[in-house]
């Protein structure tokens, strides 16, 4: 069958029964994962009961994104059970479209805006708490800062989602053990949830977040039915539903409502357990994505302080000299320079490497091959996003090619967030997310990279981090 299947295409010419290379998949190697794609444009391995194709070039990465007819996302075996099976992320074709379309409003540049004070205060909290590691709990030396950025992130995603409905104490838990979520959503992994394995681990603590958000989903809806404030995605979400149904209600009741009174985008209203799922595949889009960018970010800061002293410059420069001046959305998007560092960041290490999904039917990729229904295929970003004819020397870190060079005008190599019916709902909130992080960081911090011969080693865990887990020391600015 796997000879069957593999065709003409680079792949294994034998397959170990049952498991193929399961012990190999099990430690991946970004090393490993990079020689495949260099292999050709389509490559194929079988793990398990699993054959999947991977698609390493651009135009065959996009061409798989932009193919709703032949294929759906399918993260890996075990996600239907960890964030459910009747999540929207499963969702298909029209029903996915118009589930995708009620949450839209909740990443407007008027709803980002709502979001910055919360995002501003975890920054200021967690800025103090690095200060604390570094010069007291270290005593100046270098430790490793990947899991406190880890954290750090998840705290603003939990915030910007929830606000203050979930308290710090939760909050720390689904920090702390969003570890676990990630590590059974790996690529690979035993496909049945047996006791004490990766993945029955993980289904525990995504059954202990689904439960926080739920709760909170459940006082939102009481504090917005008074017509408070927004301060929250959740808020946004809960008050469109609110007005969603009285908009039904009075057109019920044979009202004349004006169309400008009709709400932008009409939605039904959404269970606690609903919200909670939803909010589930937010955190996991985001918590490993950022937390790769915002590692990196620091690390090539510190290894170069002339790109960190531009990024200060313009930090202080865009507040008149007032490093307290509060963030706003115009501030943040006068920021020409550190938004080029954050897309240089994204290009040069991106967090999400792979993305698979699953084939409905055969799927004619090219002239030569047909992926098998029932097969998974993978597109693949990071070769798009080093291709040396679309950005010039490209494993070298350079803001200013997004600036003066011509690596904007490349958007179909631009495959950070995908492209096509599943690309990222959430793509200008991260990058402004991480824009504000390491603009505040700038201001209000100085920090150092212990480099070793670890330092750009790439570690593979869903997404990369230097394999040292990024060995800084944080200072306080005058």
């Amino acid at each position: 069958m796997y000879i069957w299947r593999k065709g003409t295409i680079v792949g294994p010419t034998f397959k170990m029964p049952f498991i193929g290379p399961f012990l190999d998949s099990m430690d991946p190697k970004f090393e490993e994962y990079n020689a495949k794609w260099k292999s050709g444009p389509l490559s194929c391995v079988s793990v398990f009961h699993k054959f999947v194709v991977i698609a390493s070039t651009r135009d065959m990465a996009r061409k798989v994104l932009n193919a709703p007819a032949f294929v759906k996302p399918c993260v890996v075996d075990v996600a239907e059970k960890l964030l459910r099976p009747t999540n929207w992320v499963f969702l298909d074709g029209k029903a996915h479209v118009d589930y995708r379309k009620g949450l839209n409003g909740l990443f407007t540049r008027q709803a980002l805006e709502t979001y910055l004070p919360r995002q501003e205060e975890v920054y200021n909290a967690y800025f103090e708490k690095f200060l604390h590691i570094s010069q007291t709990q270290e005593g100046g030396r270098p430790a490793p800062f990947m899991p406190h950025f880890r954290e750090l992130m998840c705290a603003v995603s939990c915030r910007t989602f929830v606000g203050y409905y979930m308290p710090d104490e939760a909050m720390k838990k689904i920090a702390d053990d969003y570890y676990l979520i990630t590590a059974a959503l790996e690529l690979v992994n035993f496909p049945i949830i047996l006791p004490y394995t990766k993945t029955w681990y993980g289904k525990k603590a995504a059954d202990m977040v689904l439960d926080e958000f739920a709760k909170c989903a459940a006082k939102s809806k009481v504090r917005m039915a008074t017509g408070a404030e927004a301060i929250c995605i959740l808020d946004c979400w809960v008050k469109s539903m609110l007005e969603s149904e009285r908009y039904r209600q009075r057109i019920a009741k044979g009202e004349q409502v004006s169309a400008e009174e009709k709400p932008t985008m009409l939605i039904r209203e959404f269970t606690d357990f609903e919200i909670s799922q939803t909010l589930l595949t937010f955190l996991f889009a985001s918590q490993d994505a950022t937390s790769s960018a915002s590692t990196w970010l620091f690390q090539l800061m510190a290894d170069r302080p002339e790109v960190l002293d531009k990024v200060r410059e313009e930090n202080l420069a865009a507040r008149n000299g007032d490093k307290n001046v509060a963030l706003s959305m115009s501030l943040l998007e006068g920021m020409k320079y550190t938004r080029a560092v954050v897309k240089e960041t994204l290009r040069y290490r991106p967090p999400v490497l792979m993305v698979p999904y699953l084939v409905k039917k055969a799927f004619p990729i090219s002239d030569s091959y047909t992926v098998p229904k029932g097969a998974m295929v993978v597109p693949t970003t990071y070769p798009a996003l080093h291709d040396p004819d679309v950005y010039p020397n490209p494993e070298y870190f350079d803001p200013e090619r997004w600036i003066t060079g011509d690596a904007e005008m490349h958007p179909k190599n631009w495959l950070v967030f995908g492209t096509g019916p599943h690309y990222c709902i959430g793509q200008t909130y991260a990058q402004l997310n991480l824009m504000a992080m390491i603009g505040k960081a700038s201001m209000m911090l100085d920090w150092k990279h212990e480099v070793t011969p670890l330092s750009e080693e790439i570690k593979v865990f869903a997404t990369i981090f230097p394999k040292d887990d990024c060995r800084l020391v944080f200072s306080q600015r005058p």
